[in-house]
Protein backbone atom coordinates (compact mmCIF):
# COMPACT_ATOMS: atom_id res chain seq x y z
CA UNK A 1 0.00 0.00 0.00
CA UNK A 2 1.21 3.47 -0.90
CA UNK A 3 0.68 6.66 1.07
CA UNK A 4 0.12 10.27 0.14
CA UNK A 5 -0.78 13.11 2.48
CA UNK A 6 -3.67 15.48 2.86
CA UNK A 7 -2.61 18.65 4.67
CA UNK A 8 0.37 16.65 5.93
CA UNK A 9 -1.71 13.78 7.35
CA UNK A 10 -0.88 10.35 5.84
CA UNK A 11 -3.60 8.77 3.68
CA UNK A 12 -3.44 5.17 2.42
CA UNK A 13 -3.71 4.54 -1.32
CA UNK A 14 -4.55 1.04 -2.57
CA UNK A 15 -3.78 -0.55 -5.90
CA UNK A 16 -0.78 -0.49 -8.22
CA UNK A 17 -0.10 2.84 -9.87
CA UNK A 18 0.78 2.32 -13.56
CA UNK A 19 4.52 2.38 -14.25
CA UNK A 20 6.15 4.08 -17.21
CA UNK A 21 6.51 1.60 -20.06
CA UNK A 22 3.64 -0.67 -19.08
CA UNK A 23 0.35 -1.02 -20.89
CA UNK A 24 -2.43 1.03 -19.33
CA UNK A 25 -4.83 -0.95 -17.17
CA UNK A 26 -8.28 -1.35 -18.69
CA UNK A 27 -10.79 1.31 -17.83
CA UNK A 28 -14.48 1.91 -18.21
CA UNK A 29 -15.79 5.30 -17.07
CA UNK A 30 -18.98 7.32 -17.55
CA UNK A 31 -19.02 10.50 -19.66
CA UNK A 32 -21.31 13.54 -19.35
CA UNK A 33 -23.91 11.90 -21.60
CA UNK A 34 -24.10 9.02 -19.06
CA UNK A 35 -22.52 6.65 -21.60
CA UNK A 36 -19.71 4.31 -20.65
CA UNK A 37 -16.42 4.81 -22.48
CA UNK A 38 -13.15 2.87 -22.62
CA UNK A 39 -9.67 3.65 -23.89
CA UNK A 40 -10.78 2.26 -27.27
CA UNK A 41 -13.05 5.32 -27.61
CA UNK A 42 -9.88 7.42 -27.83
CA UNK A 43 -7.93 5.08 -30.12
CA UNK A 44 -5.07 6.69 -32.01
CA UNK A 45 -4.83 9.64 -29.61
CA UNK A 46 -2.47 10.36 -26.80
CA UNK A 47 -4.29 10.62 -23.51
CA UNK A 48 -3.62 12.75 -20.46
CA UNK A 49 -5.57 11.45 -17.47
CA UNK A 50 -5.92 14.19 -14.88
CA UNK A 51 -7.17 12.06 -11.97
CA UNK A 52 -8.68 14.10 -9.14
CA UNK A 53 -10.83 13.66 -6.03
CA UNK A 54 -13.54 16.18 -7.10
CA UNK A 55 -13.89 19.25 -9.32
CA UNK A 56 -15.58 20.91 -6.34
CA UNK A 57 -12.27 21.35 -4.50
CA UNK A 58 -9.92 24.28 -5.18
CA UNK A 59 -6.86 22.32 -6.34
CA UNK A 60 -8.93 19.99 -8.55
CA UNK A 61 -10.69 22.96 -10.13
CA UNK A 62 -7.32 24.63 -10.75
CA UNK A 63 -5.78 21.55 -12.37
CA UNK A 64 -8.86 21.08 -14.57
CA UNK A 65 -8.64 24.71 -15.71
CA UNK A 66 -4.89 24.44 -16.31
CA UNK A 67 -5.16 21.22 -18.35
CA UNK A 68 -8.03 22.80 -20.33
CA UNK A 69 -5.71 25.72 -21.18
CA UNK A 70 -2.78 23.44 -22.06
CA UNK A 71 -4.94 21.06 -24.12
CA UNK A 72 -5.60 23.67 -26.79
CA UNK A 73 -1.94 23.35 -27.90
CA UNK A 74 -1.77 19.52 -27.81
CA UNK A 75 -1.94 17.75 -31.17
CA UNK A 76 -3.74 14.38 -31.38
CA UNK A 77 -4.17 14.43 -27.60
CA UNK A 78 -7.23 14.27 -25.39
CA UNK A 79 -7.32 15.38 -21.76
CA UNK A 80 -9.54 13.20 -19.60
CA UNK A 81 -10.46 14.53 -16.17
CA UNK A 82 -11.34 11.52 -14.01
CA UNK A 83 -13.16 11.85 -10.68
CA UNK A 84 -15.96 10.35 -8.63
CA UNK A 85 -18.12 13.40 -9.41
CA UNK A 86 -21.44 12.66 -11.01
CA UNK A 87 -21.41 13.47 -14.73
CA UNK A 88 -24.03 16.19 -14.10
CA UNK A 89 -21.76 17.99 -11.63
CA UNK A 90 -18.73 17.78 -13.91
CA UNK A 91 -20.77 19.06 -16.86
CA UNK A 92 -22.09 21.95 -14.75
CA UNK A 93 -18.58 22.85 -13.59
CA UNK A 94 -17.08 22.82 -17.10
CA UNK A 95 -20.04 24.77 -18.49
CA UNK A 96 -19.82 27.45 -15.79
CA UNK A 97 -16.06 27.72 -16.29
CA UNK A 98 -16.19 27.68 -20.11
CA UNK A 99 -13.94 24.62 -20.27
CA UNK A 100 -14.28 22.85 -23.60
CA UNK A 101 -10.81 21.33 -24.16
CA UNK A 102 -11.16 18.57 -21.55
CA UNK A 103 -13.50 15.61 -21.21
CA UNK A 104 -14.78 14.74 -17.78
CA UNK A 105 -15.28 11.09 -16.87
CA UNK A 106 -16.80 9.66 -13.72
CA UNK A 107 -15.94 6.60 -11.66
CA UNK A 108 -19.37 6.60 -9.97
CA UNK A 109 -20.48 3.38 -11.71
CA UNK A 110 -16.96 2.00 -11.95
CA UNK A 111 -15.26 1.97 -8.55
CA UNK A 112 -12.83 -0.68 -9.82
CA UNK A 113 -10.96 2.14 -11.59
CA UNK A 114 -9.60 3.37 -8.24
CA UNK A 115 -7.75 0.14 -7.42
CA UNK A 116 -6.95 -0.84 -11.02
CA UNK A 117 -5.12 2.47 -11.50
CA UNK A 118 -3.57 2.60 -8.00
CA UNK A 119 -5.40 5.76 -6.90
CA UNK A 120 -7.90 4.36 -4.34
CA UNK A 121 -7.92 6.56 -1.26
CA UNK A 122 -8.78 4.07 1.48
CA UNK A 123 -8.27 5.95 4.73
CA UNK A 124 -9.13 9.39 6.04
CA UNK A 125 -12.03 11.67 5.21
CA UNK A 126 -11.59 11.26 1.44
CA UNK A 127 -11.77 7.47 1.52
CA UNK A 128 -13.58 6.22 -1.58
CA UNK A 129 -12.30 9.00 -3.84
CA UNK A 130 -9.34 9.06 -6.21
CA UNK A 131 -5.93 10.32 -5.17
CA UNK A 132 -4.55 13.17 -7.27
CA UNK A 133 -2.52 11.80 -10.17
CA UNK A 134 -1.58 12.37 -13.78
CA UNK A 135 -1.00 9.54 -16.22
CA UNK A 136 0.00 10.19 -19.83
CA UNK A 137 -0.56 7.45 -22.42
CA UNK A 138 0.77 7.22 -25.96
CA UNK A 139 -1.35 6.27 -28.98
CA UNK A 140 -0.95 2.56 -28.12
CA UNK A 141 -2.08 3.13 -24.49
CA UNK A 142 1.38 2.66 -23.02
CA UNK A 143 2.24 4.77 -19.99
CA UNK A 144 4.78 7.45 -20.91
CA UNK A 145 4.44 9.52 -17.73
CA UNK A 146 2.92 8.97 -14.32
CA UNK A 147 2.72 11.10 -11.20
CA UNK A 148 0.92 10.13 -8.02
CA UNK A 149 0.95 13.56 -6.40
CA UNK A 150 2.40 13.15 -2.89
CA UNK A 151 0.19 15.81 -1.26
CA UNK A 152 -3.49 15.87 -2.24
CA UNK A 153 -3.66 19.67 -1.90
CA UNK A 154 -0.69 20.10 -4.28
CA UNK A 155 -1.06 20.65 -8.02
CA UNK A 156 0.52 18.11 -10.36
CA UNK A 157 3.71 18.77 -12.33
CA UNK A 158 2.16 20.10 -15.54
CA UNK A 159 5.53 20.59 -17.22
CA UNK A 160 6.53 16.94 -16.71
CA UNK A 161 3.26 15.79 -18.29
CA UNK A 162 3.82 18.10 -21.28
CA UNK A 163 7.42 16.96 -21.69
CA UNK A 164 6.24 13.35 -21.89
CA UNK A 165 4.10 14.32 -24.87
CA UNK A 166 7.19 15.55 -26.69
Amino acid sequence: MTQVTRAGVPVDVAGDFPAVGQAAPPLTLTNIEMADVTLADYAGKRKVLNIIPSVDTPTCATSTRKFNELASAMDATVVLVVSADLPYAAKRFCGAEGLDNVETLSTFRHPEFHRDWGVALCSGVMSGLCARAVVVLDEQDRVIHGELVPEIKQEPDYEAALQALG
